[in-house]
């Protein structure tokens, strides 16, 4: 059974860093598709940086230049490092995985087993 675990999010000021980890149950990262998403309150479940088996990545609009997706195959984790953190940043974070070497966008629905999240707060 595949279990995804995010590590503790945080509270930070705008302009602030953070970075996120997800450990996997299973030796997964280095096979699979792997995201991260974030949803805010009222708002539906977005698409924030995936990352394929071969380290190919992609990412939200909203957060390129400013996020960076990697894995660490070794220690079966997923990170995503935020830099110039923004309010509008503000979510619960997932991390995902989806069954299949490439990544076929950052659509949720595309994606199969998730994690429980972990909460960003960007605020002054």
């Amino acid at each position: 059974e595949v279990q995804l675990a995010e590590s503790a999010g945080g509270s930070v000021q705008p302009g602030g860093s953070l970075r996120l980890s997800c450990a996997a149950s299973l030796f997964i990262v280095s096979r699979y598709c792997m995201g991260w998403f974030r949803q805010a309150p009222g708002k539906e479940r977005e698409g924030v940086a995936a990352i394929d088996n071969d380290g190919d990545t992609s990412y939200a609009d909203s957060v390129r230049g400013r996020f960076t997706i990697s894995k660490e195959n070794a220690k079966n984790t997923l990170y995503l490092q935020m830099n110039s953190l923004k309010p509008e940043d503000t979510a619960m974070y997932y991390c995902a995985l989806a069954y299949g070497r490439r990544c076929l966008g950052l659509t949720p629905d595309r994606y199969n087993e998730w994690g429980q999240g972990t909460q960003v707060t960007v605020s002054s």
